[in-house]
């Protein structure tokens, strides 16, 4: 009979002590609520504008120098790398010709032009931004901040997915295990480190191919001045920069004009003396009669083929410099008709002179207008590279944003448009490599193998993604998925097969290119993510800091302090490190997390949330500042007064409209507030043991009980005991007005920026790759990077940093 009575008894102290923890979990998030309601509130119906015809022509012509100057400076190599080793007969030109021109059609003008850049995030494109939106449509970003009110931003487009579809059921085989998500991180990063090698490669191949035009009058000449002559071109180039793309564009726009109308004009001319025959390469039998006559030999010569359409891939990444119909307007109806021009030109010369097949090009250019055409030739190249290097910045400054990259100084260069941005650390780390390349291999055959290597990788990675984005964005028929995918994949794996044939040949540089940016971006995102998933688990206990009273148990002297934090919800471990060490803290407390999203840009009227954090006697407040990938810190913003204007409008809603407060004086009463310090710790590991990752008040397990004592003793005036009297107090009763004065003195008073000085460390018994990449890369890094305070602008004389060693 007294065994059951025991066991009764423990049965109902294992209930009670779970109806405990249920109302304590509750407490919590009545505490520190989801700011879905405020999200709600700020959401409008922001659209952007839409263009005039004029600014749709002006914009098409400044893409030119912008997007097409790679694209359009190929017809400079394309035949030499296509026959390195002389031309045997001239049917041969002819089935080149035919691949050239179907490789024009199908992969840059249908492919890209018309399908792809479509699938851009509103207007940003690369394989980033196919990754935000993937990330917006399925729950694949392995960083886990996402909130439901980041879904009401008027820019967080997406459609839900139909029960049961093939939409539905591929989000679920996607989301199903982590490391489906790392593959796909994998393959994103992999696009992106070659487009950062392509930028590298597209200058030197341009620069050099151009200034090869030099030795055609002057055979004799050397080699080393040609070199010469392109570094010294790059490195004008690349000092130009800083000017910015809206600058940039205008310069180069009228050369990329002059030199699209000089090879259009070439080529007609081309045609109509030496053969006119070349036009029954339009007809695709042409490519069959080519392979069947040279057999392997035709099958490794894709590699030249390919570089006819490089810098289509930069075309992509560049659109977030001008609207998609500029770009569409200025490809189809003058880039793409010039391009075959020029193609066919070409091979009408070499029909009938196959021993010029070195210098195709500049052969085939009548004397009277050969050094204008070189001086355009050589204006072109320059330009060519500005497509690769303006991608580049953008693929970087998104990479940033994702947490994949390392935060690199960012710089706007137009008020215009705001995607036009200059990376100073990223443009002389291409200088220094572009040059590099050029010195070394001193030729355009190597450069080409690698620069086909680069490009191929990249069209490959953003076929699968595109497959992913057909599925889940655009909610296509399976059947046309599959047709997209098989006509790509036939084709691009065609090329990319006959480039790896070649990577002893200089196919080998991209890749170690990519394998050194990869190890950079998988490092540093890892390290992030290590990072937040030990900031959540190491978060503060709201209990333990409502137990403290409203003082907190501190000295709370005059002023405001903003401590920074990546956490979105609950008290960082910062702020609890902080308070431990140094037993005093402002009058008002505002926890302020700077949040990247998965969108291109976050409207000035919906960046800020506010909410308040515990009852108003604690004045603890908490402010999300929301940025896409697009969104820039710039120092004219005033990021501080603009975070003041939206806490007092926050403060004068919450007067106006008592409902909009947060803060419920029933969300925990009865036994559950005079619990007392040593029973919230109880509870702390019961609910540990009881629901293993979730942890609540883990942050509370990190002190030991003497450490808690100076701060506040159970049975002190500001114990929980005494601070359920404060919290029971009727809010209403203070006028916001005073609140809101109260606030404006504090500001006057002085503001602080509390920053976490965080030195990252491998766990004890971690393998040896995870310590050298934690404890050596990451650190290297980190030190190289820009820090927060001066990423947000933070003056010295308002910084203060904490101390704080996370092990991961």
């Amino acid at each position: 009979m007294e065994e059951r009575v025991e066991e009764s008894v423990t049965e109902g102290e294992s209930t009670i002590e779970k109806r405990d923890i249920e109302a304590m979990r509750k407490f919590e998030e009545g505490l520190d609520q989801p700011m879905d309601e405020e999200a709600d509130m700020l959401k409008n119906t922001n659209k952007e504008k839409g263009l005039s015809m004029w600014m749709l022509l002006r914009l098409s012509f400044q893409s030119l120098g912008i997007v097409y100057g790679d694209l359009g400076t190929s017809p400079l190599y394309v035949f030499y790398n296509t026959f390195p080793d002389g031309i045997n007969d001239s049917e041969d030109v002819i089935g080149a010709l035919s691949l050239i021109i179907y490789s024009l059609l199908l992969i840059p003008l249908i492919k890209y032009v018309f399908i792809v850049c479509k699938a851009n995030d509103n207007g940003q494109g690369g394989t980033l931004a196919i990754y935000s939106l993937l990330c917006r449509h399925a729950n694949v970003n392995l960083i886990p901040n996402q909130q439901r009110s980041d879904e009401n931003l008027t820019t967080y487009s997406r459609t839900l997915v139909a029960e049961g579809s093939f939409a539905a059921k591929t989000k679920e085989w996607l989301e199903s295990r982590h490391s489906k998500k790392r593959a796909l991180l994998v393959i994103v990063l992999l696009g992106t480190c070659m487009m950062i090698g392509d930028g590298i490669l597209t200058p030197a191949i341009s620069v050099l191919s151009a200034t090869g035009g030099i030795k055609v009058n002057n055979p004799n000449m050397s080699t080393d001045i040609v070199v010469f002559v392109s570094v010294v071109i790059l490195i004008g180039l690349f000092s130009m920069q800083h000017y910015g793309t809206d600058k940039v564009g205008w310069l180069f726009a009228p050369i990329v004009l002059i030199w699209f109308l000089f090879i259009g004009a070439t080529g007609i001319y081309n045609i109509c003396k030496h053969d006119t025959r070349v036009l029954k390469a339009f007809s695709p039998t042409y490519i069959y009669v080519y392979f069947r006559r040279r057999g392997q030999d035709g099958w490794i010569s894709l590699g030249g083929i390919l570089l006819s359409i490089t810098g289509t891939e930069a075309l992509y990444a560049d659109i977030s410099y001008f609207p998609l119909q500029a770009i569409q307007l200025a490809f189809t109806l003058f880039v793409f008709p010039c391009l075959l021009l020029a193609y066919c030109g070409q091979a009408a010369y070499l029909v009938n002179h196959k021993e010029h097949y070195k210098d195709a090009f500049y052969a085939s250019i009548p004397e009277s207008v050969y050094w204008p055409m070189f001086i355009a030739a050589t204006g072109a190249a320059i330009v060519g590279s500005q497509a690769t290097i303006s991608g580049t910045y953008s693929l970087i400054k998104q990479a940033v944003s994702h947490g994949c990259f390392p935060r690199v100084k960012i710089v706007h260069t137009s008020k215009k448009f705001l995607a036009q941005i200059y990376c100073p650390d990223i443009n002389w780390i291409l200088m220094i490599g572009c040059i590099a390349v050029t010195a070394s291999f001193k030729n355009q055959i190597d450069i080409g193998n690698a620069y086909g290597t680069a490009v191929m990788i990249v069209m490959l990675m953003t076929t699968l993604l595109m497959v992913l984005t057909m599925i889940l964005v655009w909610r296509c028929h399976w059947i046309l998925v599959l047709i997209f995918a098989v006509l790509s994949l036939v084709v691009e794996l065609s090329y990319f097969s006959a480039v790896l044939l070649k990577v002893n040949e200089g196919g080998w540089v991209p890749l170690i290119i990519a394998a050194f940016s990869l190890l950079v971006m998988f490092v540093w995102h890892y390290t992030t993510v290590k990072k937040y998933e030990f900031e959540v688990y190491s978060k503060v206990s709201m209990s333990w800091i409502l137990g403290l009273g409203p003082s907190l148990g501190l000295v709370r002297v005059p002023g405001i302090g903003l401590v920074h934090t990546e956490l979105a919800s609950g008290v960082p471990h910062i702020f609890s490190h902080f308070i431990t060490n140094l037993p005093a803290i402002h009058s008002v407390v505002v926890f302020v997390c700077i949040k990247n999203l998965p969108v291109y840009t976050v409207p000035e009227e919906e960046r800020f949330i506010v909410k308040r954090i515990g009852p108003k006697t604690f004045r603890m407040f908490r402010c999300v500042a929301r940025y896409g990938y697009k969104d820039l810190h710039r120092k004219d913003d005033n990021f501080e007064n603009k975070l003041f204007d939206n806490l007092f409008s926050f403060i004068q809603m919450e007067t106006m409209m008592p409902s909009y407060s947060n803060y419920s004086n029933s969300a925990y009463s009865g036994n559950h507030s005079h619990l007392s310090r040593d029973e919230l710790i109880c509870n702390n590991n019961n609910y540990d043991i009881n629901n293993n990752n979730m942890v609540v008040f883990s942050s509370m397990l990190d002190y030991p009980v003497s450490t808690l004592d100076t701060i506040v003793s159970a049975d002190s005036p500001h114990s929980a005991t005494s601070f359920s009297q404060n919290y029971m107090v009727d809010e209403d009763e203070e006028e916001g007005e005073d609140e809101l004065e109260f606030l404006k003195t504090c500001k006057e008073s002085g503001v602080v920026h509390i920053m976490g000085n965080t030195v990252v460390k491998a766990r004890k018994g971690s393998l040896l790759p995870k310590k050298i990449a934690i404890n050596y890369v990451y650190r290297f890094l980190a030190k190289m990077c820009r820090e927060d305070s001066a990423i947000l602008h933070v003056p010295h004389e308002t910084l203060l940093n904490v101390g704080q060693v996370f092990y991961v």
